[in-house]
This record gives structure tokens, C-alpha cells and sequence, in this order.
């Protein structure tokens, strides 16, 4: 099982601890460092300033929103990322929800998620190959446009730079059981938003006749510490956030991949909490056992037990989003 540093995204400005971090992961041993957005910074952009101070971790958006971006446009960034930093690219995608596309990037959600993200994959794909000029007549992406708004002289095109890889990793963050069933048939690897080693059994339907070499990525909060109560804060909080306020009441994927997970009636319980504007009461509802069972906290013998039960399943690599170099480094010895 690799190694993993995953940043997140931005909050109210750039973390001066990002660069240092992943600067330090590299030294460990780590395999990846990863970027992602919501509705602040970009993945892209900090993801190509750590690039610039490494020279050998490889490098991944988990996630990058599709609704941001045209395909072709989130082929180009990976393109020339790739290039940049001499094929270290990893493309993470995800769909995100419809608050947030429709709220944030004033488009519709897809009326059918999966036939979307699979026409989205494809035109990155070809875009990457180059064997010809990107065609696809799909019922969210045409290339070359033919709505009956346009003007009917577009003309299929190839990317003009030459991709360094044609076989750049793409991975999908999936959370419904048909999308990650789709993800294994469609691309490299599978972002997990949560995951609990001891109920893989959540996932085993979607998970049968794994491709070679497929990615499973999920990413957990590590902390080195001596109070675990006092380290799942931070993952209550998220929790809370996620499962809160990251949908609409009557859709909000990441509650119902909580319910799917045992954890229905708590779920619910934090909607209702958060949506009435009782946010923290929303966090302390979050079950400590759910926290804990989908993160790595607590003294580093605790982590060391708990690590073997992530290194028995099929994950192939851990995320791990650490707030300092201690945990970094005690990962990294416990991981051999």
C-alpha cells in the first residue's frame, strides 16, 4: 500500500504549511500529493506550484470538478501539468452534487450523472491519446458543438501541444454503487471519500473483476496524538460540513453513502441539525465511532494496529491528510 498526502483545498487562503509538507512527504518516501476545490482555489494551480519545488512524488487532483471545466479545457491542464513536471500527472474527476453545480457554476446537473461522467471521460481520453480529432456526439458533450444555438461551423480538432502520456492516470471519485461500477470499466483508479477497512463489504458489489493495476485511493485523517477524542475533531467537523451542508435536503450524496455505511438515523440527525443552523451541534452529533473507524488517530501504537487493517484490504493507496511532519514520518515508518 502506497503513500499519500492529500491537501484539500483552500480555506479562507493558502495554507503557508502546503509547500512544506509536501516537500517533506517526497523526502519520506511518500508516492503522491494531492489538490482539490470546492467553490475558492483551484486544483490546478497550487498542484503546479508543488510541482515546481519536487522533482519525484507524483502528483494528483482528488478532486477536480468537472462542472469547472469543459473536458477538453481539464485535458489541457493535465497535458501540460504532465509536461511540466515530467509525467508525474494524475487526474482525479469527480461530478461533485447538483447544489453545488447549479449554485456555484450555474449550470444543470446532469439528469443522468453516469452517462455524463463516461462522455466527460471519453473526451479527456481521446484528447490525451491524439490518434485523431476529438469527436463525440453525446447527449451532454458534442464535439464539435451541434445545439441549435450554434452557429454550425465548428470543426473536430486535435490538441495542437502533443500530450507526453497517452496513458495518464485518470481516476473518478465515485460514492453511488452504479457509478463506482462504472468506474472500474472506465478509468485508472477509484477516490473513495470515505472508507472504512473493516465494512469493505459496503463496496464489494461495485468493486468485482478489478482491471489490473487499478487504483483504490481513499483519503483519511492521520494525526499522531495522545487524546483521540481531541484528534476526531477535525473529522467531526468535516463530517458535519460534508454530510450537512454539502447538498440539498432531499439530496445530498455524501449522507446517503453515510446511511449505506450503517449510519442512517446519524445522518439524518446531522442534516436536520445543520440545515437549522445548528452547525456545531451538527459536528458534536457526528458518532465517534464513524470518525474514527474511517481515520488514523491516536498514539502511534493505536495507528500501528489500525494501519495492518488497511494494508489487508484492497486499497492500494492511502491518502492521508496529516497536519504535521510527526504524523507524515510516523506513517511513513509504520508503512515500511
Amino acid at each position: 500500500m502506497r503513500l499519500g498526502l492529500a491537501l484539500g483545498y483552500w480555506g479562507r487562503g493558502p495554507s503557508p504549511a502546503h509547500l512544506d509538507l509536501a516537500t517533506e512527504a517526497e523526502r519520506l518516501g511518500y508516492d503522491s500529493v494531492w489538490t482539490a476545490e470546492a467553490w475558492g482555489s483551484d486544483a490546478f494551480t497550487p498542484l503546479t506550484w508543488i510541482a515546481a519545488h519536487t522533482s519525484r512524488i507524483r502528483l494528483g487532483t482528488a478532486i477536480a470538478q468537472m462542472a469547472a471545466r469543459t473536458p477538453t479545457a481539464t485535458a489541457m491542464h493535465a497535458l501540460t501539468l504532465d509536461h511540466l513536471s515530467g509525467g508525474r500527472m494524475m487526474l482525479g474527476l469527480g461530478l461533485s452534487g447538483p447544489q453545488v453545480v447549479e449554485g456555484w457554476y450555474g449550470r444543470p446537473f446532469p439528469a443522468s450523472p453516469l452517462t455524463a461522467t463516461r462522455e466527460y471521460v471519453d473526451v479527456v481520453r481521446q484528447v490525451l491519446r491524439r490518434e485523431a480529432p476529438v469527436t463525440l456526439d453525446g447527449r451532454f458533450h458534442s464535439h464539435p458543438y451541434r445545439g441549435q444555438d450554434g452557429t454550425g461551423t465548428g470543426r473536430p480538432l486535435k490538441p495542437i501541444t502533443h500530450p507526453l502520456r497517452a496513458d495518464l492516470p485518470l481516476l473518478l471519485g465515485a460514492e453511488g454503487p452504479k457509478n463506482i461500477a462504472q468506474t472500474t470499466r472506465i478509468a485508472d483508479g477509484w477516490l473513495p471519500l470515505y472508507w472504512s477497512p473493516t465494512r469493505t463489504d459496503v463496496y464489494q458489489a461495485s468493486l468485482t473483476d478489478l482491471p489490473d493495476g487499478f487504483m483504490i485511493a481513499p483519503m483519511a485523517r492521520a494525526q499522531v496524538c495522545d487524546d483521540v477524542a481531541e484528534g476526531l475533531l477535525p473529522v467531526k467537523a468535516m463530517l458535519g460540513f460534508y454530510i450537512g451542508g454539502m447538498g440539498h435536503a432531499a439530496r445530498n450524496f455524501h449522507a446517503d453513502l453515510m446511511a449505506r455505511m450503517g449510519y442512517e438515523a446519524e445522518a439524518r440527525r446531522i442534516q436536520e441539525l445543520f440545515l437549522a443552523g445548528r452547525r456545531q451541534e451538527a459536528v458534536l452529533a457526528v458518532p465517534d465511532a464513524f470518525a474514527d473507524e474511517i481515520s488514523l488517530v491516536g498514539p502511534r501504537e493505536r495507528i500501528a494496529e489500525r494501519l495492518e487493517l488497511w494494508r489487508k484490504g484492497p486499497v492500494t493507496d492511502l491518502l492521508v491528510t496529516a497536519p504535521d511532519p510527526r504524523t507524515l514520518r510516523v506513517l511513513a515508518e509504520l508503512n515500511g
